[in-house]
């Protein structure tokens, strides 16, 4: 397998991390409606006064949380292919993240214990901020 493509995978997981929990969202807002008795109308405009399920908040929190940061993520991987580099470490990184996120996805739609999700989601950001850190290094010197 080429580096290219060991870099490219943690992104196509984290991909398909973001629509696995999308999907499973939309299973639960049925479960909300149909056993929970959530009026359908809060998902019309979400102004209601509607109490959401717990398991439901947790997991559509973390979707949006799956919209936020993880975007650049694939910036990075993205400009690391456009700029043809090809180095271990981008690999490295790139798979400590998806690591990261997928504990962090664990977390927070189980347990969600605050103390670790809190640790995993720090660990994931600093490997992020590395990467771009290495990345502005790689440009400048391009």
């Amino acid at each position: 397998m080429s580096q290219k493509a060991m870099l490219l995978l943690p992104m196509i997981g984290m991909i398909f991390l973001t629509f696995g929990v999308m999907f499973w969202m939309l299973k639960l807002r049925y479960k909300a409606v149909l056993e929970d008795g959530v009026d359908p109308r809060y998902f019309k405009l979400y102004g209601s006064d509607t109490k959401l399920p717990d398991y439901l908040v947790k997991v559509t929190q973390h979707s949006q949380n799956l919209m936020e940061m993880p975007f650049l993520f694939y910036a990075a991987l993205v400009l690391i292919v456009v700029l043809n580099i090809n180095d271990t470490f981008y690999v490295l990184l790139s798979w400590g993240f998806f690591a990261t996120r997928l504990i962090h996805s664990y977390i927070h739609t189980t347990s969600n214990r605050l103390i670790r999700r809190k640790n995993v989601f720090i660990v994931s950001m600093v490997i992020l901020f590395i990467l771009w850190i290495r990345i502005a290094i790689d440009v400048v010197a391009i």
